[in-house]
């Protein structure tokens, strides 16, 4: 069995619910504090095709820097926004054989693993 990745915040209940999810299944997922660790552009790119999501879909609107990010932006300057402030990138990100899901509801990344 392989491990999943999954870009983690502890502070954000969603993302401890989907980390204990994936411990409960008997995986030991690879945890990236994607805010300590941010993606780049080029991963967050990678990421909406994986999702199949426009780039506005993965931001977190509530964040306050996200309330200056409109849906006619241009990709590239959404990915550099979220590469430049992760708090506005939506969590968690669960990665697992060459797909992708978020985990709202945590029960979502079900659909990606083995």
């Amino acid at each position: 069995m392989s491990n999943p990745i999954i870009w983690h915040n502890p502070r954000c209940s969603k993302s401890r619910e989907t980390l204990k999810l994936l411990e409960e299944r008997g995986y030991t997922p690879q945890v990236r504090l994607y805010l300590e660790n941010p993606p780049d552009p080029a991963e967050l790119e990678h990421t909406c095709r994986l999702l199949g999501v426009a780039p506005i879909t993965l931001i977190r609107r509530k964040e306050e820097p996200a309330r200056a990010l409109t849906d006619d932006m241009p990709a590239d300057m959404l990915f550099a926004a979220m590469a430049a402030d992760p708090i506005m990138i939506e969590r968690p990100i669960v990665f697992h054989n060459g797909k992708a899901a978020i985990g709202r509801p945590p029960e979502d990344v079900l659909a990606i693993l083995d």
